[in-house]
């Protein structure tokens, strides 16, 4: 490859980076760049570390999460709403789900007790009513989005509360329980040769 080849293409990368960097948006580029981030390790699973983080903003995907952590675990420790956004997260990178957070949540609404998470289907009003709790679980959800916090499900993609039993718990693998929900992931096998 020449010379002007070789720049020519590292133009086009810059450009390509360009592009992607304006599409970030300055305010969460100046995010990025002027807070300190959270490192993996540094994530403090109290509701004083979470209340002292910044206020989280966020695209649709962010208020997705945020809504389906105040609806499905603000009740739950903060250590708990971090593992019910896990399983979200998790169902996202697996094939078996939709590809997206909102399409993870929102998967088999409007069929009435059919839903993935309950509180898309069960016929009331989403009302956020709490909004400290609401922020509270912003901040988990962004941190979530953003890779900040270690894994605590083992792979988990399906969660209950200890209040239920549901039948597919019994064909699941169960990886742990945080306050008062039960994780689980599939038991895969696999084809031998």
């Amino acid at each position: 490859m020449g010379a002007d080849a070789s720049s020519d293409k590292a133009k086009d990368l810059a450009r390509v980076e360009q592009k992607g960097l304006k599409s970030t948006g300055e305010n969460r580029l100046n995010e990025l760049l002027v807070q300190p981030a959270a490192a993996k390790g540094s994530v403090k699973f109290s509701r004083s570390w979470i209340d002292a983080q910044p206020k989280a903003t966020g695209s649709a995907q962010w208020r997705c999460l945020a809504e389906a952590l105040y609806f499905e675990a603000r009740g739950e420790t903060v250590k708990g709403q971090f593992a019910v956004a896990e399983v979200i997260s998790n169902r996202v990178k697996s094939a078996r789900f939709p590809g997206s957070i909102c399409a993870v949540i929102n998967q088999g609404t409007g069929k009435k007790y059919q839903c993935q998470f309950t509180y898309t289907c069960d016929g009331h009003a989403e009302v956020i009513a709490e909004p400290q709790a609401f922020a509270r679980v912003g901040k988990i959800a962004r941190l979530m989005m953003d890779g900040k916090v270690p894994a605590l499900t083992e792979g988990a993609t399906h969660y209950h509360t200890t209040a239920v039993n549901p039948r597919w718990a019994r064909v699941y693998t169960r990886t742990t329980k945080i306050g008062v929900h039960l994780f689980y992931r599939h038991t895969w096998r696999t084809a031998s040769n």
